[in-house]
């Protein structure tokens, strides 16, 4: 029989950690080539070409570094590859995940998953993920639907999954919409169609900075007053409930919007923000006429990313379009 061909990337995180020694604690180790000998099955699956451009943890992986993993990612499915899966780290999974959602242009699938225990960890879950993520990505069923997140034997769209929980293995939800999709019985079992997606090119620029800010109880202005004096290119704020902030951060951000693009998302960790129903200083109705933009259902973390993309490709004035489509 022939068989598809599979490219895999291990890019770190706790799938691929196991302490040096005894006792310590785990840091990544184990390369791609490694992670597919606790996985047999893949072999009667597909052809594997697998890399490991890189073991990090992945609250330290970069922009540029995920460029160049994409890049990689294109020349695989250009050179004949049926799909392309991608392990790394769980921190930032939801983020990266994002991040290739705006870029990725193929009808090949493009699946990344990781592990919440360690390799060397009684009940490791991560080659159960691995081979859940490349059975995902090797249906026909897959393609067409951009980036997914296959983790806990659930399938999530990157554009709405989210980490929300810091050690449990049902880490990772999708708030108000569900996972896309589950395992069952070795298939991939859908619930939704593909999501249309607006697209972007690879980013021209990737100097640029976005600052994230979180809204607290009767926090003060110093840090967001200086944001422009600093250098940033673009700001989002996790703001309170349904997108807001204090009189004071409201002044202080009309101020910003002026010489930057300023995001407002909700904190909460689920739900849209509001554009029309509160009308108090420091409402989303009041941000809105000083200069911001609503995030809608966009997260802070995602808002962050798109609108780093977006500077980066020169396409500031599509920033609503984009928000709406979130």
């Amino acid at each position: 029989m022939d068989l598809p061909t599979l490219a895999i990337a291990a890019l770190g995180g706790t799938v691929s950690m196991q302490p040096r020694n005894f006792g310590e604690g785990v840091i990544p180790t184990i390369s791609g080539d490694t992670l597919l000998d606790a996985v047999p099955e893949l072999k009667t699956l597909a052809r594997i070409n697998v890399e490991t451009p890189g073991l990090h943890p992945s609250a330290s992986l970069s922009f540029d570094f995920l460029l160049r993993v994409l890049c990689w990612a294109n020349d695989q499915v250009e050179n004949g590859a049926t799909a392309v899966v991608i392990t790394q780290g769980t921190d930032t999974l939801e983020e990266t995940a994002a991040f290739f959602h705006h870029l990725w242009s193929h009808e090949a699938p493009l699946i990344l998953t990781g592990a919440m225990r360690s390799a060397n960890q009684a009940g490791a879950d991560g080659p159960a993920n691995l081979l859940d993520a490349c059975r995902v990505a090797l249906s026909q069923s897959s393609r067409c639907r951009g980036v997914q997140v296959v983790i806990n034997g659930q399938v999530h769209h990157a554009s709405v999954v989210r980490k929300s929980d810091s050690l449990a293995l049902h880490a990772f939800t999708s708030p108000m919409v569900g996972p896309t999709g589950i395992l069952l019985e070795g298939q991939v079992r859908y619930f939704h169609g593909p999501i249309k997606r607006q697209l972007l090119p690879l980013p021209q620029q990737t100097t640029q900075q976005v600052a994230l800010l979180e809204s607290t109880l009767s926090a003060d202005t110093l840090v967001l007053e200086k944001i422009v004096e600093l250098g940033y290119d673009g700001l989002v704020i996790a703001g309170f409930g349904a997108g807001h902030v204090s009189e004071h951060w409201a002044e202080a951000i009309a101020k910003i919007a002026t010489k930057i693009p300023v995001i407002i998302a909700t904190r909460t960790g689920s739900g849209p923000t509001a554009q029309a129903s509160y009308g108090f200083i420091g409402s989303e109705m009041d941000l809105i006429r000083r200069g911001a933009l609503m995030a809608g259902f966009l997260c802070p973390r995602k808002a962050r990313i798109l609108l780093w993309l977006l500077i980066g490709c020169q396409r500031l004035e599509e920033l609503q379009s984009f928000l709406d489509e979130g």
